[in-house]
């Protein structure tokens, strides 16, 4: 069941400063070289990705399906079309954009394959894809701090600055949940494509980068 992010909008921004100690924002910035034109970024969220999109001079869609989500990246971005839209059905056409991105969201699709084929369907050829996602890190010298911070720490935190401790507990379990590495390669190399994978900061952050393949004439 997806969770409800309408609940969490307005300390989302917060919670993600949490969970990455404030590193998010490199890592965003890290997965959009190379990125350029007119560009979908998908389960936008509050617009943090769509604002350094914009900031490299892109055109950005943004599309996710919460609307009180959306209604804080309008507030951050006025000049993105962001709109509501489900991953797994995009409202758009074959090969309509030039790239597409997706920062800490797909671990969050319903139905996971479903979504990303629906990512590379309006991306067009020769075109990038890029995701970015949290996830446990490799290392057993650092996965037991990593475990104490997002299962105690986290938390507990959610609870002193949020009043709850829900959305604090759900997201680290999903990310625990969540494939990784070669195992979501493989799921990325059953659409069809080659994919690559970038370790960031320990592998706490995995960037995923797709160039779908040109037509040949």
């Amino acid at each position: 069941m997806a969770y409800n992010f309408d609940t969490i909008a307005r300390t989302y921004d917060r919670l993600n400063r949490l969970m990455t100690l404030g590193l998010d924002r490199r890592w965003r910035k890290r997965a959009l070289r190379g990125i350029q034109g007119n560009v979908l970024d998908v389960a936008c969220g509050t617009g943090d990705m769509a604002v350094s999109l914009v900031e490299r001079g892109c055109t950005v869609t943004g599309v996710d399906i919460s609307e009180e989500m959306l209604a804080i990246a309008r507030q951050k971005a006025p000049i993105v079309t962001f709109m509501i839209a489900d991953a797994e059905h995009l409202p758009f056409h074959d090969a309509s954009f030039d790239a597409v991105t997706c920062a800490f969201g797909v671990r969050n699709f319903v139905h996971l394959e479903q979504g990303l084929s629906e990512m590379l369907r309006v991306l067009k050829p020769g075109g990038r894809m890029v995701i970015l996602e949290l996830a446990t890190p490799d290392s057993s010298l650092i996965r037991p701090f990593y475990n104490l911070y997002t299962r105690r720490i986290i938390p507990w935190l959610g609870q002193r600055l949020a009043g709850s401790c829900e959305a604090y507990t759900y997201l680290p379990r999903s990310i625990e949940r969540f494939p990784k590495g070669k195992e979501f390669l493989a799921i990325l190399q059953r659409q069809g494509v080659r994919a690559t994978e970038r370790k960031i900061t320990f592998g706490v952050c995995r960037m995923y980068v797709v160039d779908k393949e040109a037509a040949r004439g």
